[in-house]
């Protein structure tokens, strides 16, 4: 499992998936010694209809908490984790794959060593 700092969040969420053909940006994590998001999933993805960006969320296995939002903004600030934001327990957040990829492996991809931004 892998830490990373907000910035380089912000800058895997902010990728352009529409233009890349990527069809979408999944993000495996967790919430560190919390049985309830043990195996969380977040991304984004283009909307096919109106071509907008969004974000989500699938907390939990049986769908029960499943969520999506319009802006980047809403999706770091929703009060979802047990009346907590992602923003708020952010140090606790620990990233298990990206796209199915190793962590290390996948941030080449998408932050660019030039934006002066990097993992701790």
């Amino acid at each position: 499992m892998k830490k990373l700092t907000f910035f380089d969040f912000e800058q895997i969420m902010s990728f352009d998936v529409s233009m890349k053909n990527e069809p979408c940006i999944e993000i495996e994590f967790c919430v560190d010694n919390s049985a309830e998001y043990h195996s969380s999933c977040m991304g984004k993805m283009t909307d096919n209809q109106t071509g907008n960006d969004v974000f989500w969320y699938g907390l939990v296995v049986d769908g029960s908490q499943a969520y999506e939002f319009y802006s980047f903004e809403d999706f770091a600030n929703a009060k979802i984790f047990r009346g907590s934001s992602l923003k708020e327990i952010w140090n606790s957040v620990s990233f298990i794959s990206i796209d199915a990829f190793d962590v290390e492996d996948r941030l080449p991809f998408y932050l660019n060593d030039d934006t002066g931004g990097g993992s701790q």
